[in-house]
């Protein structure tokens, strides 16, 4: 009998440290705060494989989350959602790129203030923006360069006239 209890009272215990790192995990990760930011929109012409959940940073301080990714069906582009910490402040000529966090890492959007004096709004969007670098393709490219196509060569000139 006195061995049962101290099962159970083990038992307990595991349970009890295994929701303490649960809670601490879900704490430290974010999750259930609601900071309350503000939107941005921004378009892009290659959006590589940012996807939602991606970080938005600014000197390469994470300011915020990229809430959505979608199509434009009228242009081709990629139009993005970045949900910002209302703290930041971001003038209207501000830069939006997205960057690769590594050759194998994920990808981000980062973005560089500008100079005006005015600031973006809620429901903005980032007019000057940079898309994805596709790594893999440039390093093909590198490795199986193009041969250059010859030139044709120039006609031989017209005769005026047989003498």
């Amino acid at each position: 009998m006195r061995e049962q209890w101290a099962e159970t009272g083990m038992g307990v215990a595991v349970i009890a440290v295994a929701a303490a790192f649960l809670i601490y995990s879900l704490s430290l990760g974010g999750v259930g705060k609601t900071r309350g930011g503000y939107e941005l929109t921004a378009r892009f012409g290659e959006a590589g494989s940012l996807a939602p959940g991606a970080a938005v940073s600014v000197a390469g301080v994470k300011v915020g989350t990229v809430s959505q990714v979608t199509l434009d069906p009228r242009t081709y582009m990629a139009v993005t959602r970045l949900s910002l910490d209302p703290t930041v402040k971001l003038p209207s000529d501000s830069t939006a790129k997205i960057t690769s966090d590594g050759l194998l890492g994920g990808v981000h959007v980062a973005i560089a203030p500008g100079g005006a004096a005015d600031m973006l709004r809620a429901g903005s969007e980032i007019e000057n923006t940079q898309g994805a670098v596709d790594l893999f393709g440039l390093i093909g490219q590198v490795m199986r360069p193009q041969a250059p196509k010859p030139e044709p060569e120039p006609a031989a000139p017209a005769t005026a006239g047989a003498q």
